[in-house]
């Protein structure tokens, strides 16, 4: 009979345990789903920690670049997001890339601009990255390199324009695709129209 009133008592505690457990599991949970929430766009972007969550194709790579500009350009970011925002799109880029852009001039030139871009009242209304089968990928002297076009709607004292900017990306020795630079497109006809 003792040992019967033992392994109850041993069962009811165990589930007190386990209950207080699931509990204080599905209150943890609702404090971390509430706090992500609650991250403003900024910190959602800024929080993707790319050496374990790189953006596996050139598309990939250029929408994650685009929620960076979205950033810059369209919210009220502090001095100190810009240039986390500036450094978080470095880790984009290819190290000639890098390389053509030292840090602190490419972080003073990114606040002036995003000063510019504020005081003439812009905003990008929509990004639109070329669809997957529109990447032309190619291979020179032993490097893989891809095209990628994306398209802008930016609006500014109530106008809309279009922007499209081709993307050029090179596959690093991680085989990882970084942002060697780009080129608006109507410089680029420009400048095919004047080669003729």
């Amino acid at each position: 009979m003792k040992n019967a009133k033992t392994r109850t008592t041993i069962i009811v505690v165990l589930l007190v345990v386990a209950v207080v457990g699931y509990y204080a599991y599905l209150s943890n949970r609702s404090k971390e789903s509430k706090a992500e929430a609650s991250m403003t766009v900024v910190e959602t972007t800024l929080s993707r920690d790319l050496s374990k969550d790189y953006p596996p194709t050139p598309k990939e790579v250029i929408k994650y670049y685009n929620e960076i500009l979205r950033c810059l350009y369209n919210e009220q970011s502090t001095e100190e997001e810009i240039e986390a925002l500036g450094l978080k799109a470095r880790e984009l880029y290819d190290d000639e890339l890098l390389a053509a852009n030292e840090l602190g001039t490419n972080l003073m030139m990114l606040r002036a601009d995003v000063q510019d871009w504020r005081s003439k009242g812009r905003r990008y209304s929509s990004f639109n990255p070329a669809s997957s089968t529109n990447v032309e990928i190619y291979d020179v002297d032993g490097s893989t390199f891809a095209k990628i076009m994306c398209g802008y709607i930016v609006m500014e004292n109530g106008q809309n324009f279009q922007k499209n900017q081709m993307y050029l990306l090179r596959k690093d020795a991680n085989k990882q695709w970084k942002i060697l630079g780009w080129k608006d497109m109507a410089e680029l006809e420009q400048q095919n129209q004047t080669a003729e």
